[in-house]
């Protein structure tokens, strides 16, 4: 089968690749390992730590087009040390899950979208196009020789890591005309496991504590920042190690004022509106933004659940439990200075990260760089919740007068992020408020197959909502 997928070669027929082969599922071969590993205790799973017995293969070559893939034993891979992964870090990847669903069988959440982000990755990195269906075709039938490693468990998946780098062998600053694809797979647990003890109830998440930071910039306009490409991640990694050196859990990515990502996943804010109704906000995806297959949903979700409070054709699938407020979605800038305001008036009610690793986080504390960056004490910490606002069991917040630093300051919002300071979001008694859990757990009710997705709408009239979870 040779390439012809307009959008496999970028969107030119006459691709010089278009005579190649492509993927071919048909000629998949499958050489099972002789020796299984012994499934790991679902307690000790960490995320990304534990690798399946199983991976699979394929590779490209300029003259012949990309090989018959193979599922073969998990093992190492061999690249020249001019590699041009290796040299000029040509590589991309993906981050997907499949679920078990109750009648034990695998699903993939919107695996549509990871394959087309993937591709849109190599084509970023000039790398060798391939059809995007028969690598789901090929991910499929490796997740059925994984299944063993899927956990029959709520909150646990199978992470499946796709990835592609070029291997050409030169030092020359080229773009590589030779990649190897493969896809891995690690089961995993909660990416931040719910908390125990401590007096903290049942299913108790705890918030992160971030750190804003201007002084290095994850994306910026015309860059690689709507990409999955490995190095847009490795240059965090000396920030956020002194971000942890603080005392703070992940980054807030600011590229000057204006709010990015946090750590690697996606930012939202609700703001309270005085009619009852939510603002639920996000950064639009201005090709510095990573457009998150969970970003997506979340809004889509959140919008279904608006249009079923205000349509009858909604069904009880669209409803979030608990949740009476209307969110209005909106895609809109976001600056640290709006923060820290809506913070100060009041009506900054809860901020959270997404992304397919950690689903939804629920964030605490969000500190400015300055003199005061570092994280306060538990003790102090603990104050500045309690001051912040309370949580109770009908969802309703205390709204506090202030929710940055404790000392009043008339100063402009721009000198206080100078200084430093912080802004703390309320407390909820499980560590989550009431938009972020309802969201999660519907999340979590889509992906494991417990609610369907029949009947979920955008607007009057039940237009649907266009999403795959697709049985392997």
């Amino acid at each position: 089968m040779a390439i012809q997928n307009a959008n496999a070669v970028n969107g030119n027929p006459n691709h010089p690749n278009s005579q190649l082969k492509d993927l071919d599922p048909a000629k998949l071969k499958v050489n099972l390992a002789q020796r299984l590993q012994p499934l790991p205790a679902l307690s000790t799973l960490k995320f990304g730590e534990t690798h399946t017995d199983h991976m699979l293969v394929v590779s490209f070559d300029p003259k012949t087009g990309w090989s018959d893939p193979e599922i073969k034993p998990y093992a190492k891979v061999e690249l020249d040390p001019m590699s041009s992964a290796l040299q000029y870090a040509t590589n991309c990847f993906e981050g997907m899950k499949a679920y078990l669903s109750p009648d034990s069988t695998p699903l993939l959440f919107r695996p549509d979208m990871n394959m087309s982000r993937l591709a849109s990755s190599v084509h970023r990195l000039s790398l060798p196009p391939f059809s995007t269906s028969a690598l789901l075709t090929l991910i499929k039938r490796l997740v059925v020789v994984e299944k063993q490693w899927m956990p029959p468990k709520s909150g646990y998946s199978l992470y499946i890591r796709p990835t592609v780098i070029g291997t050409k062998s030169t030092l020359g600053v080229a773009a590589s005309d030779s990649a190897l694809l493969y896809v891995i797979c690690s089961p995993s647990g909660p990416y931040f496991p719910l908390s125990r003890g401590l007096g903290r109830p049942d299913g108790y998440i705890k918030p992160i504590n971030l750190l804003a930071v201007s002084s290095h910039v994850r994306a910026w306009p015309g860059g690689t920042g709507g990409h999955k490409l490995g190095l847009n991640y490795s240059p965090g990694f000396l920030p956020m190690s002194h971000a942890t050196e603080k005392g703070w859990d992940q980054i807030l990515w600011l590229r000057g004022d204006m709010v990015m990502e946090v750590g690697a996943m996606n930012f939202f804010v609700c703001l309270k509106r005085d009619d009852g109704d939510i603002d639920f906000l996000t950064p639009p995806l201005d090709g510095t933004i990573l457009p998150g297959v969970t970003r997506a949903s979340i809004m889509d979700i959140a919008r279904a659940h608006t249009s079923s409070l205000s349509f009858s054709s909604s069904t009880s699938n669209t409803t979030l439990d608990g949740l009476t407020s209307r969110l209005h979605v909106s895609e809109n800038p976001l600056t640290l200075t709006t923060l820290i305001q809506w913070s100060r008036e009041g009506r900054l009610i809860e901020a959270f990260g997404v992304g397919t690793a950690a689903v939804l986080c629920p964030i605490g504390v969000i500190g400015f760089e300055g003199e005061e960056s570092e994280l306060p004490s538990t003790e102090a910490k603990d104050s500045a919740f309690t001051e912040a606002g309370a949580s109770y069991p009908d969802g309703n917040i205390e709204r506090p007068s202030s929710l940055v630093d404790s000392k009043e300051s008339k100063e402009p919002e721009k000198e206080l992020i100078k200084e430093g300071g912080k802004i703390a979001l309320p407390v909820y008694e499980k560590g989550i408020g009431p938009v972020a859990s309802a969201l999660r757990e519907r999340m979590l009710d889509i992906q494991e197959g417990r609610v369907p997705f029949a009947g979920f709408t955008t607007g009057e009239g039940g237009q649907g909502i266009s999403w795959s979870v697709e049985c392997v």
